[in-house]
């Protein structure tokens, strides 16, 4: 899942404020870039480390295997929040032994495609091992191509600047256990709902690609229906925290990633039921749902 992605920065001396007195954090006041940084460089020493210090932290433990992954092909569909399909997807998992490949592909009605595939071990824990997005056609802003190895921290990135031209980007980058490209679905279906880790790390594909914490939390159960039968969900909300100077001036800029929403039916065999999300910088939300076959309609003598 891309998966993936409000920023709450809590400052040790009183709030600095703009020039109209309202102040810089805690509040959708959108400034330009310039503004930012000048508004940041009369920050309080003391607000600018506790800011750096902030950022994303390296030690987190994996999400525990309570449910093995197997062989799985699901049907999906993406809409936007007025219900209109956008693409049709597939949902493709083989396993073997303790190493499973999931890949998730949506194939819109212009032809742009977006095409993951993360491949993790589940030997008691879940640990992302390799992960690819691609990401292509007129409905990205930016096509994009990128390649994680989280056994070697190598991150590599291709990718089409505002002019069309052809880049590349590599980094080498300390990854944590608790990788979450592409597991987000699966990881929601192992936690436990009454005490989920606060937080799941993942690597924003951006054309420079930047460590940031998803923090995860319950918003409750809902109801949904099956067919005839009444279910409940546990609605789970990740919060994308970018950290340091970075996730300070994002919401000052507009920039700041939303939040995404997963709904998961618990019990013996937990399921994904529903997300709301952003499948790239600065796009919009959309719904991914599980979807039923269709068939053709059966020719009769009459026809």
């Amino acid at each position: 899942m891309t998966d993936l992605i409000s920023i709450g920065v809590a400052y040790p001396v009183p709030l600095p404020r703009l020039a109209d007195g309202k102040p810089l954090a805690g509040t959708h006041t959108k400034v330009g870039s310039e503004e930012a940084m000048r508004l940041l460089k009369g920050l309080p020493a003391t607000v600018l480390v506790w800011t750096l210090l902030s950022s994303p932290t390296l030690k987190a433990e994996p999400v525990t295997v309570r449910h093995a992954e197997g062989i799985v092909h699901g049907f999906l569909v993406l809409r936007d929040l007025d219900g209109t399909a956008l693409a049709g997807g597939d949902l493709i998992q083989t396993s073997q032994g303790t190493r499973v490949t999931t890949r998730l592909v949506f194939q819109f009605k212009d032809g742009s495609v977006h095409d993951e595939t993360a491949i993790y071990s589940q030997r008691q824990q879940f640990l992302l091992l390799t992960y690819h997005l691609i990401q292509k056609g007129p409905v990205f802003k930016r096509p994009l191509d990128m390649l994680l190895d989280a056994r070697t921290g190598r991150v590599v990135v291709h990718y089409t600047d505002e002019d069309g031209k052809q880049k590349n980007a590599s980094e080498q980058m300390e990854l944590p256990a608790d990788l979450a490209n592409g597991l987000v679905l699966t990881l929601l279906k192992n936690v436990q709902s009454i005490s989920p880790p606060k937080s799941l790390s993942y690597v924003a594909a951006t054309p420079s690609p930047r460590l940031i914490k998803l923090e995860l939390s319950v918003a409750g159960r809902e109801q949904f229906s099956a067919g005839s039968v009444g279910r409940q969900a546990t609605h789970y909300v990740l919060k994308p925290d970018i950290g340091g100077i970075s996730g300070l001036i994002a919401p000052l800029v507009g920039k700041q990633p939303p939040d995404s929403h997963v709904w998961i039916l618990e019990g013996d065999a937990p399921a994904f039921v529903k997300s709301e999300q952003s499948l790239f910088l600065g796009g919009p939300i959309w719904r991914i749902e599980l979807v039923s076959p269709s068939w053709p309609r059966p020719r009769t003598t009459q026809d």
